[in-house]
């Protein structure tokens, strides 16, 4: 599968974080003194132990925490209609049980106002775009785990936002529903010109999806290294079992060792 790199050349950032610090009212102090800018159609992973501030940061861009000090800046242009430019998947589906899966995927656009009628035929596109027609009248204690996270991810694209924030959404499934999601995202990413931003523990799974990989340091967290994974061509099979997939995971693991090493780059 060929995954061209949407027009991030020279374009404006859309995520700015800026000496971003968050401390928690027990005292922990999760994420230290972060900086990092993403420009539209980026796809960047966040890698990093346990605890060490990844989603924190998300949460933080997505506005549903705010830092202890420094500053975080969102620059995307609203979603059509004027809803949120920002669309979120988190770990665990997150679905209403009671609901249909076409209505858990039209739900961000009920609560903006919209009917149910007036809903229904973006919702159905995006049902048909995670691969789940004909699954539109299923609850989610009817489907599988893949199934579940590929309903959370249609309802979070379902107003069309340009930025996509998603902590850690395939860590639950098996190997293979996980990598064909991996799949997935990167023909959607592509497709859509998204800029995306994904919190993983997996070194494969973020030298497989992303253009940069941001390796923070165990708690409190910092970013230590931002790595370019942007210079390839076809992000498949074969590529996955080539010397340069095994060379570039090899290049992250060592930059995450040297991350928790207190000799190692600060």
């Amino acid at each position: 599968m060929t995954v061209p790199a949407p027009g991030v050349d020279g374009a404006a950032p859309v995520v700015r974080v800026e000496q971003v610090s968050r401390r928690f009212e027990n005292g922990t102090l999760a994420l230290e003194q972060a900086t990092l800018e993403v420009p539209a159609g980026d796809f960047v992973a966040l890698l990093g132990p346990s605890g060490c501030g990844k989603s924190t940061l998300l949460r933080l861009v997505a506005g549903l925490d705010a830092p202890s000090g420094g500053t975080v800046r969102l620059s995307a242009p609203p979603a059509p209609d004027g809803l949120p430019p920002v669309g979120f998947v988190f770990q665990e589906a997150t679905l209403m049980p009671w609901a249909s899966v076409a209505d858990n995927v039209g739900l961000p656009l009920r609560l903006a106002g919209r009917s149910r009628a007036q809903s229904r035929d973006a919702a159905q596109a995006q049902i048909d775009a995670v691969g789940l027609r004909g699954f539109e009248t299923a609850f989610p204690r009817e489907l599988s785990g893949g199934m579940r996270m590929r309903v959370s991810i249609a309802r979070a694209l379902v107003a069309q936002p340009p930025v996509l924030l998603m902590d850690e959404p395939f860590a639950a499934l098996d190997e293979i529903t996980r990598q064909r999601l991996n799949d997935d995202l990167l023909d959607w990413w592509r497709a859509r010109g998204l800029t995306v931003l994904f919190v993983t523990h997996s070194v494969v799974e973020a030298v497989t999806l992303a253009r940069r990989i941001v390796v923070m340091s165990a708690r409190p967290g910092r970013i230590v290294e931002i790595i370019d994974n942007a210079t390839i061509a076809a992000r498949d099979d074969e590529w996955r079992g080539s010397a340069d997939f095994a060379a570039r995971c090899a290049r992250v693991s060592r930059s995450l060792r040297h991350a928790g090493d207190p000799g190692g780059p600060a």
